[in-house]
């Protein structure tokens, strides 16, 4: 529980963080964009820059600025295959009395390290949030059963490896218990939530009690209140 809580928040903090910085680069990019001056420039070259086992090819262009100095400078994006090639036209932005702010007016030149901070933030927020709400939905669906739920004694069947979570090469536990609807001889298979111990040794009776709702019996919450807690 102690990983499961430290990941869940530094998911949180690194999508916030993430996201605070693709806010002020989308500001800053719109704020150049207001003040910027447009002139053609030519691409003289492509860089190639190689980053594991992915290249990535980055242009290098030539404009003449306001006062007819000529500059040079490498575009911070790059693609593979290249986006550019050389001696190709490209129209250039860039601040008046600052030349080495140059970038090349398209879209990804612009807006492309805006959108990739942005979508990983987004995706780091959404995973660490989702760690947050996911349990606190569940304990509030189990308390609600607890309330209005019907109580049934669930036949213990066994302890069981939940293996599809894995964290630090550990998999959690569930207890599963099975009950027959007396309704409907219906047999249904219930799972204790995970629990991050193995509960074999504490689970000395052969009936397990489980809240079920009674009209939709997959909705239901094993109690495992019986068990010792986990020390914190």
């Amino acid at each position: 529980m102690k990983t499961f809580n430290t990941l869940r928040v530094i998911f949180a903090l690194v999508g916030t963080g993430m996201l605070v910085g693709a806010f002020f680069s989308f500001q800053s990019t719109s704020t150049f964009l207001d003040t910027a001056t447009a002139k053609p420039g030519v691409v003289t070259d492509l860089i190639r820059s190689r980053s594991g086992d992915s290249n990535a090819y980055y242009p290098i262009v030539r404009f003449e600025d306001e006062q007819g100095r000529l500059t040079e400078f490498r575009s911070s994006s790059g693609s593979n295959p290249p986006s550019y090639s050389p001696g190709e036209t490209v129209r250039v932005l860039f601040t008046p009395d600052e030349p080495e702010s140059a970038r090349i007016d398209g879209f990804f030149s612009l807006w492309g390290a805006t959108l990739i901070v942005g979508f990983l933030g987004g995706v780091f927020f959404l995973i660490g949030a989702g760690m947050f709400v996911v349990p606190a939905v569940r304990n509030g669906g189990a308390a609600k059963l607890r309330e209005t739920g019907q109580r049934v004694q669930g036949i213990f069947q066994g302890v069981e490896k939940n293996k599809m979570i894995e964290m630090n090469g550990k998999s959690p536990y569930q207890i599963v218990c099975q009950w027959q609807n007396p309704v409907t001889s219906d047999i249904h298979v219930f799972r204790s939530d995970n629990l991050w111990f193995d509960p074999s040794e504490h689970i000395q009776s052969e009936s397990i009690p489980v809240y079920i709702n009674p009209t939709n019996p997959k909705r239901y919450w094993v109690d495992t209140s019986f068990l010792p807690k986990m020390a914190a």
